[in-house]
Formats: C-alpha cells, structure tokens, sequence
C-alpha cells in the first residue's frame, strides 16, 4: 500500500506503530524492561490506548522482533554488498560476518529476535518463522552458491521421514518457489548451517564460552571456514579464508 493509496487513519496507525518500534529500540538499548507499561509510559499513552495497537505482550514481541531483524538484515546486505554479485560465497562470508557483529553490539535485540519463544499456536508459529527477514536473505546466498556449484544435498527419500515431511512443506524462512522440486533436499542444508551460524553468535552472545575465544573469533573462523568445502568451493589460494580472517578483524 502507498502513501497516495493510505487513507489518514491508516498513516496515523503505521506512524504510530513506528513509534512503538522506535520507542522499544530505545528501551532495549538503554538496558530497560521492555513492557506495554513503559512503552505506553514513554509514549504519553494510556495502556489501554496502545492495545488498539498491539493486543498481547506477544504481539508487542513479533512486531518489534520483525522490524529488528529487518533493520539488521539491511546491515547484512550492506556488509555483501562490498563483494561481486558474481560472488555468492564472498558474499555470504561478508553476510555472516556481519550477523555476528551485529549480534555482539546489540545483544538486547539479538535476544528479542531470537531468544524469545514462538507462540504456540501452529498458524502463528508458521507465520513468524518463514517471515524472518534475516533467514530469508541469508538462505537465498546459500541458494545463488548452489546455482553456481551445485554442492551436494541429500535425496528426500535418504533423509528420515519425518524430515522428508517437513521438507515438502517447511515451516522455515526459505523462499520455496525459487528451489527446483527435485532439490528440495537443498533445505535440509540451508537448515543445518543456519543451526551453525545462529548457535555459534547465540553462544557468544550470551556469554556461554570463554571470553577469550570470543574475543579472538577464532571459534567463528572455524565454524564458518569449515562450510566453503561444504559449498563445492575449492580455496587453493585461501581467498576466502583471508576474507573472512579480514571481516572478522574490522
């Protein structure tokens, strides 16, 4: 919808869930609790004024949760960017770099985006996750490697059943249409190195290794290093390992 087509109230909404965004932002990087009390406080609001905006502390969470990782993901973009578009994977390194830095700088909204439980119901569980802005770009790299190298993924029928289920119709943040039927394996690895990625940044930033190792990279250089091979891509001349080694210490 533009702004020619939105009607006055329909502005005044989406400027004030804006504001909403904004405000909580504020809240997380000043260290504070983020509640509709004190968003509503911040805002000169009634509490009860803002639930016709947001109707559940859940709501609160999946709205300001998407716009951050929206945001962030246009950091990512521009850490890509800075590579050919010819270059998936020096793409995808610069990416990945970059989800990490903005995971150790912004730890509040890190864990908003991916700390926080989904709720449980099936059709708002599969909603929130295959919207994830930062999982669909990193997902459609992943993919533009594949159409370079054709690396290798396993069959549906090779893979328990239970993943070949999933596989058909998943609930992951993957753009479906652009992964040819036959490669729907394809998946199952986006899967397994966003697991690699995300549980790699989430132990350091929530602390849960030594401080030094996090300081270092080094852990990240090894888990992100180890992949290239993973993606049919030979690095004689440790191109993309110098690369890496250069995002990592900027």
């Amino acid at each position: 919808m533009t702004d020619q087509t939105m009607t006055r109230r329909q502005r005044q909404r989406e400027a004030t869930l804006d504001e909403i965004v904004a405000t909580s932002r504020q809240l997380l990087s000043a260290g504070e609790e983020l509640s509709l009390r004190a968003i509503a406080s911040r805002m000169g609001l009634t509490a009860p004024a803002l639930y016709r905006y947001v109707g559940s502390y859940q709501e609160l969470v999946d709205v300001v949760a998407y716009e951050i990782d929206k945001a962030a993901t246009d950091e990512f973009r521009e850490a890509a960017a800075t590579q050919p578009e010819d270059d998936p994977l020096a793409r995808l390194i610069c990416a990945s770099v970059a989800f990490r830095r903005w995971g150790l700088r912004e730890k509040a909204e890190f864990s908003l985006v991916f700390a926080n439980p989904v709720a449980d119901s099936h059709c708002h569980r599969r909603e929130v996750i295959t919207a994830w802005t930062s999982g669909l770009y990193m997902h459609s790299l992943l993919l533009e490697v594949w159409q370079r190298t054709h690396y290798a993924h396993p069959e549906l029928d090779e893979l328990p059943p239970a993943v070949a289920e999933a596989l058909r119709d998943p609930m992951f943040p993957v753009d479906v249409e652009d992964i040819p039927a036959d490669h729907r394996g394809l998946i199952w690895v986006f899967m397994q190195g966003w697991a690699t990625l995300y549980g790699t940044v989430a132990l350091e930033v929530f602390g849960h290794m030594d401080p030094r190792i996090i300081t270092s990279g080094a852990l990240f250089a090894e888990m992100l290093g180890g992949w290239v091979p993973r993606l049919g891509v030979e690095d004689p001349d440790g191109r993309y390992r110098d690369l890496l080694l250069a995002e990592l210490a900027r």
